[in-house]
């Protein structure tokens, strides 16, 4: 049975930034300090609830890890009935369930959940969040708008982490979208925020409409498949056993309900001629939200809108946005969509090496400091997929690690970039150097991010990449590529070597910056202003989104469980890979 709770924090956690938004926008202009204070008190309350609820899972990963191998070794125990096995896991393992109607007519309701997979996404969110604002303290250009405008953004991230109703979803992923193209247009890089903000928002709308336009074609599918006489009986033993509640109906945006109808086999109907809806659709979702991932070859938006964006969001950007389109293309697209992930991964994983590897070679050729960190997000984001595309839960559950650790460690980077450009005012590599004598706390800290990019063992970069790799390897003997009459067989070990080449140009260019703009002569004659170090607010800015980066790496027990409790739902609907 869901388990519920009662107090609401889901949903403080999503509404808590907007009513602080709205309040902000009624405060005067003048009161800076005061939008200040309102802004990083509901960032800091949001972390903790984050935290807490990090805290939950944490405490509970064991036994429901226990409890879920139980369940998947009753699996065979099925054959010949409805089956219920990856379903019933997924709403088991859901807490803090808050379900109300929306729109009942059509089947909406307002239902969100935790679970092992976004509860450490919400915990990310937060200190993001707190780092966020506190980097944009100096934000004196309506200070009031940019504040609320950022709120609204990570409120949508909120939104779409906790919903587990596909209209509630794609409701949120929009919202998080609007107040970027406003951020970015209104208080980026000058000579790139116009162009940026909207080969962005082209870029994202367009994805998301088309994963849209499959989500609502596999809502009609369920739909018809629980009004047959078959579906009928598989909806009704699911409301008997507590997996669907008493009051639904077969028409539903629930996940729940969709993952229940894709465990039966709902998406398994020829469409066009012997193919299947889950084989038709699958690419279309996956890619769809796999857009704001910034796979290949849809990402060259990403690098353009880190570039252009404030510091503050890009480092929301690079370190929780792009996670939401990884974590909506598994949720929507691999745990709804199966057999499509069967048959349609083995092919996009060729996708995510291309990110991985050309990512880091183009990182590597970069200038600018910020377009550095931008190609490089392309290509740690290119392991998230490939980590998807293992279908086991060795190599998922790395990809889960890697969201994390990328999003912390990115977010760290580009909190980095800022503090030296406020101070430069220039982000072209040759022209900098030497700035570890001046400000020793973002050189360490710049360190510590470079050797987790680089996957440094006893940082997080390493033991989120590992498992990756490996379950690469495991994957390879049983992942079958069909291209027409051909067959390929065995090649995923293959790419992972590849994939490795990515690595060491990782390591390349992290040394490069490092030794252009850390070390070598300082020279205070090229600057207009005089430099200096960065304030105890930015040091505790690096404090906070390094230690995850140690933390994690010397101790992943402390997430990797309930990681895993939340992918082994996904993985008994891919047949227990």
């Amino acid at each position: 049975m869901i388990e519920t709770f009662s107090f609401p924090v889901l949903s403080v956690l999503v509404f808590l930034p907007i009513v602080s938004a709205v309040i902000i926008l009624f405060l005067p202009s003048e009161q800076k300090d005061l939008i200040r204070g309102v802004a990083i008190t509901t960032a800091a309350a949001c972390f903790a609830l984050g935290l807490a609820i990090f805290i939950g899972f944490y405490n509970t990963a064991p036994a429901a890890g226990a409890a879920q191998e139980e369940m998947l070794a009753s699996l065979p125990a099925q054959a010949g009935q409805y089956q219920s096995i990856g379903s019933a896991m997924f709403v088991d393992g859901l807490k803090y369930v808050e379900d109300v109607p929306w729109v009942a007519s059509l089947g909406i309701h307002y239902t969100v959940g935790a679970d092992g997979l976004n509860a450490p996404m919400l915990l990310l969110t937060g200190m993001v969040f707190v780092a966020g604002v506190l980097v944009s303290w100096r934000v004196e250009d309506r200070t009031k708008e940019f504040m609320a405008f950022f709120l609204l953004l990570v409120a949508g991230v909120y939104g779409v982490f906790v919903a587990m109703d596909l209209f509630l979803l794609f409701f949120f992923y929009e919202l998080a979208i609007f107040p970027m193209y406003l951020l970015i247009a209104t208080w980026g890089w000058v000579q790139l925020r116009e162009y940026a903000a909207m080969k962005l928002t082209l870029y994202i709308l367009i994805g998301s409409v088309v994963a849209l336009v499959g989500g609502i074609a596999m809502v009609i599918t369920a739909n018809n498949f629980f009004l047959s006489p078959e579906g009928a009986a598989v909806f009704e033993a699911a409301k008997l056993g507590g997996i669907l509640p008493q009051t639904a109906q077969p028409f539903s945006f629930s996940i729940a309900q969709l993952t229940l109808a894709a465990e039966n086999g709902a998406f398994s109907i020829p469409v066009l001629g012997d193919i299947s809806f889950a084989r038709v659709w699958f690419p279309f979702i996956f890619i769809g939200f796999a857009v704001l991932a910034g796979v290949f070859p849809f990402h060259n938006w990403s690098p353009d809108g880190h570039v252009a964006a404030p510091t503050a969001v890009s480092m929301i950007h690079a370190g929780v946005l792009m996670k939401l389109g990884a974590y909506a293309a598994l949720r929507v697209g691999v745990q709804l969509l199966p057999e499509g992930a069967q048959v349609h991964l083995p092919w996009i994983v060729f996708l995510t090496l291309i990110n991985v590897v050309y990512g880091a070679f183009i990182a590597f050729r970069q200038r600018d400091f910020k377009y550095v960190i931008g190609f490089s997000s392309v290509s740690h984001m290119g392991l998230v997929s490939m980590g998807w595309a293992t279908m086991n839960l060795t190599g998922m559950t790395g990809a889960g690690l890697q969201m994390f650790s990328h999003g912390a460690m990115t977010a760290l980077f580009f909190g980095c970039v800022g503090m030296v450009y406020d101070r430069a005012h220039t982000r072209d590599i040759p022209s900098l150097g030497g700035f570890i004598k001046i400000m020793p706390w973002v050189g360490f800290a710049f360190i510590i991010g470079g050797l987790a990019s680089m996957g440094m063992p006893g940082l997080s970069g390493f033991i989120a990449e590992f498992p990756i790799f490996v379950g690469m390897f495991q994957a390879s003997p049983d992942i079958v590529l069909n291209i027409g009459s051909f067959q390929l067989t065995n090649y995923y070990a293959v790419l992972v070597i590849i994939a490795a080449l990515g690595i060491v140009i990782t390591a390349a260019y992290v040394l490069r910056v490092t030794s252009q703009v850390f070390f070598g002569e300082f020279k205070p004659e090229r600057y207009h202003d005089v430099i200096t170090d960065i304030t105890v607010r930015e040091r505790f800015v690096l404090l906070f989104l390094g230690s995850p980066l140690v933390i994690i790496g010397l101790a992943p027990w402390i997430m990797a469980p309930m990681i895993e409790a939340g992918l082994r739902p996904v993985l008994a609907l891919l047949g227990g890979a």
